[in-house]
């Protein structure tokens, strides 16, 4: 399945290594940076799931910087989980109500850190499709792996799955192949943008048998788009 991603800025090495790495160990996609100059570049490129971000950062601080994206109507809704030093009451409450989603004390626990990443993306509606994905008589069920069409299970491969699992979260947008490879396979893992085409093309062969090929369309000169309206 497609997972979910993660930017974290903090200006500590050791922390930002750790903090990545123990997302990556739980199941998310973390990208990773010292300040927010090259957090906005990142941003810029692709947009995470969630920001875990330092109060206090080099150049622009973290909490100037939060403001900055909540009162920007492009990132404005991207949650924010700020880590600092400060334990005093009026700084957690400053930190809130800039409009960051939640706020941790360090040290802490990665444990904790992780299990409220969780809590902040099913409060805001990206984690609760992950687990069962309706869509008209399709049904996706990423703890079973199943696929179903109405009564009918799909005989689907690992790969076309995690596509259907992508498509299916996000109907009726475009994606080129690259985004596709970024958001299926990873970025981590080299892969021929073909190898794309080679997936789409067995995964029609499949909704064919059942009378949906038109589901995943081409749309020439952008690359593939999921949708139920042909």
């Amino acid at each position: 399945m497609s997972r979910l991603s993660v930017l974290v800025v903090e200006d500590e090495d050791a922390i930002r290594e750790m903090l990545a790495m123990v997302l990556e160990q739980s199941g998310f996609e973390a990208s990773q940076c010292a300040d927010a100059e090259v957090a906005n570049l990142i941003l810029q490129e692709r947009m995470p799931d969630l920001i875990v971000l330092d109060w206090m950062l080099p150049g622009i601080s973290g909490i100037e910087w939060a403001r900055r994206l909540k009162k920007d109507q492009f990132y404005r809704e991207i949650p924010i989980i700020l880590l600092t030093a400060r334990g005093e009451e009026e700084d957690k409450v400053r930190g809130l109500e800039i409009g960051a989603d939640d706020y941790m004390t360090k040290p802490f626990s990665p444990k904790e850190l992780v299990a409220r990443i969780r809590a902040v993306l099913r409060r805001t509606g990206k984690i609760q499709d992950l687990a069962q994905i309706t869509l008209g008589d399709m049904i996706l069920d990423s703890e079973q792996h199943r696929l179903t069409i109405g009564d009918k299970q799909l005989d689907v491969s690992p790969t076309e799955f995690r596509l259907m699992q992508f498509f299916m979260t996000h109907p009726d947008k475009v994606y080129s192949r690259t985004q596709l490879l970024d958001q299926v396979w990873g970025r981590s893992v080299y892969i021929e943008e073909r190898t794309v085409d080679v997936h789409i093309r067995r995964l029609r062969k499949i909704l064919a048998e059942y009378g949906r090929e038109e589901l995943v369309q081409t749309v020439r000169g952008f690359g593939y788009r999921f949708s139920l309206i042909s």
